[in-house]
């Protein structure tokens, strides 16, 4: 991984201004990685994968039943608020899609089915003391919310905007950057051909730079400083166009972008030449979801065939639904948390529901953290998390 330094931190001009962006990537940095598991050893075929599918999927109910078990105890989290809104519950047009975290960490912005982007302040959403779980509604949690043309499938504050700035990538295609300030859009772009966005990202070392995924198999990446708001570079991870589900510039620096795809692989590329990726990481059953860097030198993905890292799982079980999600740390074999609930869906309904998407927030230390968890009826419900050896201090 020798290379992959300071120059893109240093570079001043917008992308669209620079020369021979699809060129070519420097010599000796194409590779083709196998992926290493920090938990467990994983099949390196499909092939294989598949022989065993069935056979996995018939114990998967008798698994389920040890998952709060196998977990570690290294965490207690606690149930502290839960936010609804009593006359849409249970209602899936109101799933929450995406739940993201300010760069602050001081504000939360959710949106998805319901087309509107949401604000709360983090603050107004923890109780200030006391053991009981704080019920609200959402009219009266959050700050304010903004309207938008389409569902959205996610979110992103724009790095160095001070909490002003944020993108969304919708069900149409589009990807939009919003003025918080004035609560209005101020840059669009729709260049995938009206299939659905699944992911945007902001890259840290140059904010102005974007990227986006979509069905559409292609990854885009844009600058609105550039005149007209095209494409900076466009490419198909997937040779036959599969789709990009999500998308990821390097946070720690460095010119890397993480691309998840339909394929079952994942790649990274150097956004300095864009022509194809530098490394790409094979070993995944089913479709790349989720793309994270863990540091400089390490990325971890996830896919449909496990467990997200970081995420959420829902499971079938003693024949209703439950609901856990799931909080793995790097080099545990196991979760270190697991919250099992249920959204709260209408009563009388057979069917409660998922968890949709989640969001984590280390708060100032390693040892206490706020976990908030959408689900597919619109509730948000937010558990604060702290280390045992302290509570027992």
């Amino acid at each position: 991984m020798l290379g992959y330094g300071s120059l893109w931190l240093v570079q001043k001009q917008p992308r669209c201004l620079l020369p021979d962006l699809t060129s070519p990537p420097p010599l000796g940095y194409e590779y083709e990685w196998e992926m290493s598991n920090f938990s467990f050893p994983f099949q390196q075929t499909a092939t294989l994968q598949n022989h065993k599918q069935q056979e996995e999927d018939n114990d998967k109910d008798e698994a389920d039943e040890h998952t709060e078990t196998a977990t570690t105890s290294e965490w207690d989290f606690t149930l502290s608020t839960v936010v609804s809104t009593s006359a849409a519950t249970g209602s899936f047009s109101n799933t929450l899609g995406v739940i993201e975290f300010d760069p602050t960490e001081t504000l939360l912005a959710t949106g998805g089915i319901a087309r509107k982007i949401t604000i709360y302040s983090v603050n107004s959403l923890l109780p200030a003391h006391g053991d009981d779980v704080v019920l609200l509604d959402h009219a009266a949690a959050c700050d304010y919310y903004m309207c938008t043309p389409a569902k959205l499938s996610s979110l992103r504050w724009r790095p160095g905007s001070n909490s002003r700035l944020l993108g969304s990538g919708d069900y149409d295609g589009v990807v939009t950057e919003y003025d918080l300030e004035t609560r209005l859009p101020i840059f669009e772009r729709d260049e995938h051909g009206g299939r659905r966005v699944w992911s945007v990202d902001y890259s840290h070392s140059d904010p102005g730079l974007g990227a986006s995924g979509s069905d559409d198999g292609t990854l885009q990446m844009w600058d609105p400083r550039c005149e007209g708001g095209d494409s900076v570079a466009k490419v198909h991870p997937s040779e036959a166009r599969n789709p990009v589900c999500c998308v990821e510039f390097n946070p720690f620096g460095g010119s890397l972008l993480a691309v998840g795809c339909a394929d079952r692989k994942a790649y990274a590329y150097d956004v300095r030449r864009m022509a194809g990726p530098v490394l790409t990481f094979d070993g995944h059953g089913k479709t790349v979801t989720y793309v994270r860097f863990l540091d400089g030198r390490t990325m971890v993905s996830a896919a449909l065939s496990g467990y997200p890292f970081g995420e959420t799982a829902g499971y079938s079980g003693a024949g209703r639904k439950i609901i856990r999600c799931l909080c793995t740390i790097r080099g545990g074999a196991n979760p270190f948390g697991c919250m099992r609930f249920e959204p709260m869906g209408s009563q009388g309904s057979d069917d409660r529901g998922f968890v949709s998407s989640v969001c984590w927030r280390q708060m100032g230390s390693e040892d206490h953290c706020t976990l908030v968890a959408g689900g597919s009826d619109g509730v948000l419900q937010v558990f604060e998390g702290r280390r045992k050896s302290l509570m027992s201090n």
